[in-house]
């Protein structure tokens, strides 16, 4: 049957009968289920990024690369990820948010194999090509379904998922790489890369059982199984309702229309969509735009990658040398990430947005000149070995990820995610994926050379000076999104300034 067929060849309307109340603990259960499946995508990222962080130490022996073909090889899977950032977009609005999802696990998976199996730098590059395309998939479809099925009340809490499955991906690249450096230097690191295929073999088949986006079946209207679905979600069948009706008035479908299947209104094609929201926006959707990419932007440019992909160079800087020593250091970052993101899945939708955000950025603002700081005095002493140094250094960078993740990395995601008109979504969610994919591909293809050229405490000084931009953009750029349905956001940003909770 078509999808879109008119609503009048369709047998009865979508009739919920009375005793169909949505309960309360299994709706946030069965929400909380779809939101695990989904974002657990975002481990693929969090593994590479983790394992590279020490594959390169046996690679770069193994293969006899210099330090920018080194940086090129950690830093160039961002920028092939662009084009599944790309593509993610076209892709979930043609065959839907699920099946995306699984397209981006094998994509990734015969990436994964390939670098595991690589035999010469060349190699290695084509598997960082095609995960890097998987990587891009699961980055820009994993939020967008998630804010697209998640509640309002709920939305900052389960919409923070990707951030948390990254840092527990980046945890596994760690202990992974701790647990195989023992292994021969032909065999460790390639055992480190390759066995990243086997979560994406199970994220593949586990999200075959998740329901579609309601927002997509309704805008391939399908009321029907939607409004099934909302009321899986919702805490009320009143709140079920709501968010069915704002979901078909953005849609352009009429509010009184309650057929299983319904003829959608022509929408924009995919160029228009594109005009809309670059050439010809309404000044809501410019500052909208303009927030997404701002996050993006300074959620990299503030150093984040550099210090978790580099954490063996910058403890290696303060003065460990043991391989052992400097992996379990990493491990430390790892764990000390992956617990903070989980402080602040609980505080998204209890505390905000902005004072997360706000207080995340400060924080590492201090952290970091600290730790810029201690590798500067180090630098300049080579002929001691300052202890209380070392320890400022090791102590920052585990403060430097922990303010990252009680803030700055589930909020960019939560807020670029939600902020955007429903016919825009997709589309806009693309850009600020887009945008910080790129950031993190310059920064961590060039931090060795900038290195070199500034020393890294004065690489760690310049990012300092972005969490100083980045605190006066957060503060009068971003309102505060939390507990408004996704399509009220816009009003938000009808206003030339985002300060305060004044807009709630």
């Amino acid at each position: 049957m078509d999808e879109t067929k008119s609503a009048n060849s369709v047998p009865g309307n979508v009739q919920l009968p009375d005793d169909h109340i949505p309960d309360k603990k299994k709706s946030q259960a069965f929400a909380f289920a779809c939101a695990i499946l989904c974002c657990s995508t975002s481990v693929l990222l969090g593994y590479d990024i983790g394992v590279m962080s020490g594959a390169q130490l046996f690679i770069q022996r193994d293969l006899k690369i210099n330090d920018v073909q080194l940086e090129v090889l950690v830093g160039i899977l961002n920028l092939y990820s662009l084009i599944g950032s790309a593509a993610a977009g076209r892709t979930s609005d043609w065959i839907g948010r699920k099946y995306t999802i699984v397209v981006a696990a094998a994509i990734f998976f015969v990436g994964a194999l390939l670098m595991g199996f690589a035999t010469n730098y060349a190699f290695l590059m084509v598997g960082r090509f095609v995960a890097g395309i998987g990587v891009g998939y699961a980055m820009t479809i994993a939020p967008l379904y998630t804010t697209e099925l998640a509640p309002a009340a709920a939305r900052g809490f389960l919409t923070s998922f990707p951030e948390v499955f990254i840092n527990v991906g980046i945890l596994l690249g760690y202990v992974s790489n701790y647990a195989f450096s023992r292994l021969s230097l032909r065999l460790g690191w390639r055992l480190m890369l390759g066995i990243g295929a086997v979560p994406s073999v199970i994220i593949g088949f586990g999200v075959l059982r998740m329901p579609e986006s309601p927002r997509w079946l309704v805008l391939k209207g399908r009321l029907g199984d939607a409004k099934r679905i909302l009321l899986k979600t919702s805490e009320s069948k009143e709140e079920a309702q709501e968010r069915l009706l704002a979901i078909q008035e953005a849609a352009g479908i009429p509010l009184d229309c309650t057929d299983e299947i319904v003829e959608v209104p022509k929408v924009e094609k995919g160029h228009e969509v594109w005009q809309e929201l670059l050439i010809h926006p309404t000044p809501s959707v410019r500052r909208i735009l303009i927030a997404a990419v701002g996050l993006h932007f300074l959620q990299q440019t503030s150093g984040i990658d550099a210090v978790v992909l580099y954490s063996s160079r910058i403890f290696q800087k303060a003065g460990i040398v043991n391989d052992q020593a400097l992996l379990g250091c990493s491990v430390a970052v790892g764990f000390i990430k992956t617990l903070f993101i989980l402080v602040a899945t609980f505080f998204l939708d209890k505390v905000g947005r902005r004072p997360l955000i706000l207080s995340s950025i400060g924080g590492m603002l201090v952290s970091v000149t600290l730790l810029a700081t201690g590798l500067t005095i180090i630098d300049r002493n080579p002929d001691q070995k300052l202890v209380w140094a070392i320890a400022l250094c090791i102590v920052m960078t585990l403060a430097y990820v922990a303010f990252f993740s009680i803030g700055l990395g589930p909020v960019t995601w939560v807020y670029s995610s939600e902020i955007f008109p429903l016919k825009l979504r997709a589309q806009g969610t693309s850009i600020g994926v887009g945008v910080n994919r790129v950031m993190s591909g310059v920064i961590s293809m060039t931090f060795l050379s900038m290195s070199k050229a500034l020393t890294i405490g004065g690489s760690f000084f310049l990012f300092a000076g972005v969490c100083v931009i980045a605190t006066v953009f957060f503060y009068t750029r971003l309102p505060e999104t939390q507990g408004r349905n996704l399509e009220d956001i816009e009003e938000l940003f009808a206003h030339k300034r985002g300060k305060g909770n004044n807009n709630k």
